[in-house]
């Protein structure tokens, strides 16, 4: 049998698709079982109808006659692209308008047998023949619908939350490019944004102009594997060329509270965990550095040989600082290299009320600042900040010619590419400047005020309660505020082993009752002996006083009978 040809006209083009005609019987068959699939999101709009044009030809958003194979790069594309690409931006404004209303869930929660098996006609099972338009936008709707709307004012359940509508607008337009940020001739303008963006935070560090250096990489960890890779290499050069071989038994140092990507670069870069010394915290989750030192002592008593310690500004669960001037002093001391990880607590920097915080970080050799997190720029961004000049290429150049030519037009310096463990790099700092150009720095230091704000309400409103306990009674130096949730029962009972298993069976189960419920997401965890708590930990700027006062009740609520 002959292909039939549709044609569907628009005013400024044709386009032309070859479907045999059982194909498009089957098409018309699948198009009207998926109106039905479509029914619950119509409160976002009508979606992808058909609509007859007024010269009687068929509209181009009509999406279940087409492929993929339809759009650009396909001749007479154009039109089709622009109506597929203006249905996403309906369904991605939808989503969008979703996740800043209250009143809708923060989640739809499915197991993952369920996703698995298929909700919906939503399969995540890959097809033999290409699907058509209509049913990739469907992919894309439930796609979102059964995600977490992360940027939800009541997500307060990871480190990194909201959505940076001018954020997004650069990924978007990154995604668009489609670049790798190697070599200045594939991305001259991304570039120098780089270089503007790492100069700036190494100003705001405190390096001198004469100092600094960094990368762009792919999330905190990483960035802090860096710093221990760095920190090697510095010491002990030859391990570059000759390996493992060429160092005696290395140990480094790092608190009880400190991020797991320590002892995960230890284990990757075949350092070894054992090699990792914790070093204990205060009850505020604070490094000792009296510790610290005793540490580093016995460790050279046993044959190691340290090299590196880092610090943290602003730990995952208490969002704790550490005494970052006396641990530089130890490290000058000891001749050691000292990283901060600053993660989480880096944006601060951006506040002239809570840099205070950070106060001794132009001490440090390296920073990892992940401006993701309080900054609230789309993930991943992620930077590594080195102090000495020079010390990232020498460590990771490996001059690869079809690359790094040395007789290239332009001045090589800005091919960056050899800096780095890797060799494709995605481009994570346009949305950055980006932002930065909306807000400037007075508009970041306002967000994060805002957000240390938001958890200093909570921390009183939790003190004012009954129903209610602190896992520690200071004030929140970060925005983490962790507590725990007590029913009248387990108030009445004694301090003790009895009442820690009967809090730390009771968290989760509300934490799962908040997932089922789907009003709201807050994290938990144990720490040392301490039963599981939550914690609540704010860098959304949409986040406000009445969803903290929201989040406390519906926990009550849930909980009040367990």
């Amino acid at each position: 049998m002959k292909p039939r040809t549709l044609w569907m006209q628009s005013t400024s083009c044709f386009i032309c698709s070859s479907i045999p005609g059982p194909t498009l019987l089957k098409q018309m068959e699948i198009r009207r079982d998926m109106s039905e699939l479509l029914s619950w999101s119509k409160q976002d709009g009508d979606p992808f109808k058909s609509t007859e044009q007024g010269d009687g030809g068929c509209s181009t958003n009509d999406f279940s006659i087409v492929h993929g194979k339809d759009l650009l790069p396909a001749e007479n594309g154009e039109e089709l692209t622009k109506h597929f690409l203006q249905e996403l931006l309906n369904i991605l404004l939808a989503y969008i308008r979703k996740s800043m209303n209250r009143s809708s869930k923060v989640l739809d929660f499915h197991h993952p047998h369920q996703l698995k098996e298929g909700l919906e006609g939503f399969s995540l099972e890959l097809p033999e023949k290409p699907d058509n338009l209509e049913q990739l936008l469907v992919d894309c709707r439930n796609t979102l619908k059964y995600g977490v709307k992360t940027a939800h004012p009541r997500f307060l359940n990871q480190l990194s939350s909201g959505l940076d509508i001018i954020g997004l607008a650069g990924e978007w337009l990154t995604s668009t490019a489609n670049t790798n940020i190697f070599t200045f001739e594939v991305a001259p303008v991304f570039i120098l944004m780089e270089e503007v963006i790492l100069k700036k935070m190494q100003s705001i560090i405190g390096w001198s102009e004469e100092e600094g250096d960094g990368i762009f990489c792919p999330g905190g960890t990483i960035s802090n594997l860096y710093s221990i890779l760095l920190a090697r290499y510095h010491y002990f050069p030859k391990v570059k060329t000759e390996g493992m071989q060429a160092l005696p038994r290395l140990a480094l140092f790092t608190s009880t509270h400190s991020h797991y990507s320590i002892k995960k670069s230890a284990a990757v870069l075949g350092i070894g965990t054992d090699s990792v010394i914790a070093v204990n915290c205060d009850e505020r989750g604070k490094m000792i550095p009296a510790e610290l030192e005793s540490s580093i002592m016995a460790a050279k008593a046993k044959g190691l040989v340290p090299f590196y310690v880092n610090a943290t500004a602003g730990t995952t669960v208490y969002g704790a600082f550490d005494p970052f001037t006396d641990v530089a002093n130890i490290c000058e001391k000891w001749n050691l290299w000292m990283h901060i990880d600053a993660a989480w607590g880096g944006g601060l920097l951006l506040s002239k009320k809570h840099k205070i915080r950070l106060q001794g970080i132009e001490k440090a050799s390296s920073v990892t600042w992940n401006p993701h997190k309080m900054m609230g720029a789309p993930l991943q961004c992620s930077t590594i900040l080195v102090r000495q000049k020079g010390l990232l290429e020498a460590c990771n150049k490996q001059c690869a010619e079809y690359l790094f030519q040395s007789d290239k037009p332009y001045d090589m310096s800005y091919d960056t590419g050899d800096k780095t463990i890797q060799c494709g790099r995605h481009v994570d700092v346009f949305k950055l400047w980006l932002m930065w150009k909306a807000k400037g720095s007075e508009g970041f230091e306002s967000q994060i005020n805002h957000c240390l704000e938001n958890a200093e309400y909570l921390y009183y409103k939790l003190k004012s309660r009954q129903d209610f306990q602190l896992v520690f009674q200071s004030k929140p130096e970060h925005s983490n505020v962790c507590f725990w949730y007590m029913p009248s029962r387990v108030r009445n009972m004694s301090t003790g082993p009895d009442r820690d298993r009967e809090l730390h069976s009771i968290t989760p189960k509300i934490k799962a009752k908040l997932m089922e419920k789907g009003t709201a997401m807050i994290g938990y965890q144990p720490l040392g002996e301490k039963p599981n708590f939550f914690r609540c930990v704010f860098s959304n700027p949409a986040t406000l006083k009445q969803d903290v006062d929201f989040l406390l009740d519906e926990i009550a609520s849930l909980g009040s009978g367990l």
